[in-house]
């Protein structure tokens, strides 16, 4: 998606409407379908045909595709789950914890794909289904773990006067039963939207200078296009990054709802 310059041929940059494509199929219906929704199904078949070629013949001593499949597995096993709730819990979580770390980042990485440019996450839909299955689950985890106290310990800390509860307890619930959901999707979101913004301001620079802009003007494109391609780079981190700072919070929450004080 590239902005477009105006009738007076002006540059003009990218807008949030970048983020609102055209509907491609079943147009006014709920089940509307657009560029950045096809993305979603293609990165989804993608992953689940990763997987599915990478562990369908698996062997002791792993090929280099295997390898490579169980090192992005390790990574949130060892690193994450393991590390932050231990070996038992750990395990009973990895599959969820598994399918948000790979999920978010298969839909982060198209924003840098040629002929895709814009991330499955770019709209708050997933971000927000995924912040509500996170939401869903660190409070299951309490319940069942603490099914007496998890509620009681959460908003009346133990060892506060009386009266400063009537200042604590909205604090508590607002920062673990609101904002914890809400941070979590918009974090993904925000750094998917604005890294998209700045990819398409670069690259439409670009073409405006080499196109619209008179002399000299037209050397500014090799300005812009090395700074398009920097920050193409950074965005492919931001994908990764994101990923794991969205799984590593989830298995966070998990881990304080899990914690025996409760």
């Amino acid at each position: 998606m590239l902005a477009e310059a105006s009738s007076e041929g002006g540059f003009v940059g990218p807008s949030i409407n970048e983020f609102f494509p055209p509907a491609l199929l079943f147009a006014d219906t709920p089940f509307e379908i657009n560029r950045i929704i096809l993305i979603r199904f293609l990165m989804t078949a993608l992953l689940v045909l990763l997987f599915w070629l990478g562990t369908r013949r698996m062997k002791i001593v792993p090929g280099r595709f295997q390898s490579l499949i169980e090192m992005g597995l390790d990574l949130v096993r060892v690193n994450i789950a393991e590390d932050l709730l231990g070996r038992k819990d750990g395990r009973r979580f990895l599959p969820l914890l598994t399918a948000i770390f790979f999920g978010v980042l298969a839909m982060n990485l198209p924003g840098v794909v040629p002929g895709l440019n814009v991330a499955g996450s770019s709209l708050i839909g997933f971000p927000l289904v995924l912040a509500v299955v996170a939401y869903v689950t660190f409070i299951y985890a309490g319940l069942r773990k603490h099914p007496g106290t998890f509620l009681k310990a959460s908003l009346f800390p133990p060892g506060v006067p009386w009266p400063i509860y009537f200042i604590v307890t909205p604090i508590e619930f607002f920062s673990i039963f609101v904002l914890r959901p809400i941070t979590l999707a918009l974090r993904l979101l925000m750094n998917m939207v604005a890294g998209h913004l700045l990819l398409v301001l670069c690259f439409t620079a670009t073409w405006w200078f080499l196109e619209s802009a008179p002399g000299f003007l037209k050397l500014f494109s090799v300005g812009t296009f090395a700074f398009g391609l920097i920050f193409s780079l950074f965005e492919i981190l931001v994908a990764v990054l994101q990923a794991y700072v969205f799984t590593l919070l989830t298995t966070v929450y998990i881990q304080l709802a899990l914690a025996e004080e409760h």
